[in-house]
């Protein structure tokens, strides 16, 4: 098992990504790669106490920023943490790479370096969303703008390898996202989508409506990227603009704030809820390698649960699956 860390990469790098790290090596007993300059993660280590044994460290000269285009970057800066940490995967079977560096940059890397699996045609970015007796899964959220109807039904069948590897339920139920509820509602993507879905031996429930995205009973939620990046971010900010209010409204006088006090811990279990960093990352599904992105500003706790996910991604070895549910003819 071959977890490694983009040490560099994130809005609290280099500090948070090795907290992290050294939090998972104490609680799950594994033993971590961190990539990135030798001398700043030597000098972060030594804060901790933790066993030498269980952390390589693999220099890695500079970063990609987020400002940088990312495939002349992949190609132009060989010795950056993310593409050192990529190469090295790729003489090492069961790997996995966690960054919260680039987005794009990772994405671009992934396919350059490491390549799709056979049969994948568009390896799609997958996030968590959460509902009220869980998860679910949104696939593509941002790895592919523009799509084809084979290519959601694809995505559909990574997420539901996924899910039931990682997530531990079997037979998820899928939606495909629309503007209505009725089969032939939509643009020719999503209808001719729905039809490739409903045909296949997937548990598929139909459509899904964005009003419905955080209620509904499917586990896993497919559209192209571009919708599911919209819808993503959507939602992450209207939680944080209801949360946000509310806290204002409790505030403002002395009555709120004795309720506050009163539902305080109601308050912070739906706050929970909406935490990027309980989910840990969003995999990137269909390359040849396990690479899961971390939100920009993670903290040590959503990098811990990264590395948690890794190790579920590793143990349960979703990359055969993926390649044994996948085939050109198919898709």
């Amino acid at each position: 098992m071959n977890i490694f860390l983009d040490v560099m990469g994130g809005d609290h790098a280099p500090g948070e990504i090795i907290k992290g790290s050294i939090d998972a090596i104490k609680e799950y007993n594994i033993s971590l790669i961190l990539v990135g300059q030798k001398e700043i993660i030597q000098n972060e280590l030594a804060q901790y106490d933790y066993p030498a044994d269980k952390i390589e460290i693999i220099h890695a000269e500079t970063v990609i920023e987020n400002t940088e285009e990312p495939a002349m970057a992949i190609r132009r800066k060989t010795d950056s943490s993310l593409v050192v940490a990529l190469e090295e995967m790729k003489k090492r079977d069961q790997s996995v790479l966690i960054s919260a560096g680039s987005t794009g940059a990772l994405l671009s890397g992934g396919l350059l370096k490491l390549g799709r699996i056979k049969g994948v045609k568009r390896p799609a970015l997958a996030s968590m969303l959460p509902k009220e007796n869980g998860v679910s899964l949104l696939i593509d959220t941002g790895a592919n703008a523009d799509c084809k109807p084979e290519y959601l039904l694809q995505f559909a069948q990574l997420g539901t390898i996924y899910f039931e590897n990682v997530l531990g339920k079997k037979n998820p139920s899928v939606g495909l996202i629309n503007i209505g509820t009725e089969a032939k509602k939509g643009n020719t993507l999503v209808k001719t989508a729905y039809e490739l879905l409903e045909a296949s031996n997937l548990n598929f429930i139909g459509n899904i409506e964005a009003r419905d995205v955080l209620e509904s009973k499917a586990d896993i939620l497919v559209c192209d990227g571009f919708t599911g990046n919209v819808v993503l971010k959507l939602t992450e900010g209207v939680a944080s603009f209801i949360l946000n209010g509310v806290k204002k409204s409790v505030m403002s006088n002395t009555t709120g704030k004795i309720g506050g006090l009163l539902i305080k811990n109601n308050l912070r279990s739906f706050k929970k809820q909406f935490d990027y960093s309980e989910y840990g990352g969003a995999p990137f599904l269909g390359v040849k390698g396990g690479i899961i992105k971390a939100h920009g500003s993670s903290n040590a706790f959503a990098i811990k649960n990264a590395i948690k996910q890794s190790i579920s991604f590793l143990e349960n070895d979703v990359l055969r699956k993926i390649s044994e549910n996948s085939n050109e003819e198919e898709v």
